[in-house]
């Protein structure tokens, strides 16, 4: 197992832990705990805490490490409403002025890996990271065409936020089948994107990216235990 995959699972099975709740809104994070916890060397978990203040759900405490960050499903709301006006904001402006065969190559390839997931007709835990590596492409790929540095500026400073970006997804491995419809259901969305893109379908494609972000809200509002898209109801344990 490469550091890159021992950092990335550190960054998933710590971001879970904070999902459901085994790490608690204002706990500190300490780093021996953790890595004999997760059965891992420090060093990626050390390496995994900046990472998940950049998203929001650790904070820094006075130089003396991070602890779990409070805030109300209010604040989620509003950061996930956010990011899909600015994302939305970014692919009409890349439908209006015509998408570059790059791009559309680039987004292809993203739904060819999206779809390898879910071509097995299930998903495995292990299935977490490469979901989450995909999203995260598929969204980075639209900023970065969309060429303004105002709206990635903006969205840098909005994922700040808890859950707000899209590389934040966590799997609830007790219920996999659900995950399965919800995120197959959320990558059909990846392919409906990808050809308003193509067909230079401003107005189309910006309701769709409004629309693809408001799954993760609907995710919010389930009831407890259940998950829908990029992020599980549990999250309403620490949230409230």
């Amino acid at each position: 197992m490469t550091m890159d995959t021992h950092l990335a699972r550190a960054i998933l099975s710590i971001r879970q832990m904070i999902l459901r709740g085994s790490l608690k809104p204002g706990q500190r994070v300490a780093e021996a705990a953790l890595a004999e916890a997760l059965s891992m060397s420090r060093t990626p978990v050390r390496q995994a805490l900046p990472q998940l203040a950049q998203e929001g759900l650790l904070v820094e405490s006075g130089g003396r490490g991070y602890v779990v960050r409070t805030f109300t499903r209010g604040d989620i709301l509003d950061a996930v409403d956010v990011r899909g006006l600015l994302e939305g904001f970014a692919a009409r402006r890349i439908a209006e002025r015509g998408a570059s065969p790059g791009f559309l190559a680039a987004l292809r390839q993203c739904l060819v890996d999206g779809d390898r997931i879910f071509h097995k007709g299930h998903l495995l835990e292990s299935d977490e990271a490469a979901y989450g590596e995909m999203n995260n492409r598929f969204h980075s790929l639209i900023l970065a065409e969309a060429g303004s540095a105002v709206i990635s500026g903006a969205i840098t400073r909005n994922n700040s936020l808890p859950f707000a970006a899209a590389a934040a997804v966590a799997f609830d491995a007790t219920d996999l089948d659900a995950m399965f419809t919800a995120l197959h259901f959320a990558h059909q969305q990846h392919h409906a994107v990808h050809e308003a893109l193509e067909a230079g379908q401003a107005a189309r494609v910006e309701s769709l990216m409004r629309e693809h972000v408001n799954t993760v809200k609907k995710s919010i509002n389930m009831q407890e235990g259940r998950v829908v898209a990029e992020a599980p109801a549990r999250l309403l344990r620490i949230a409230t």
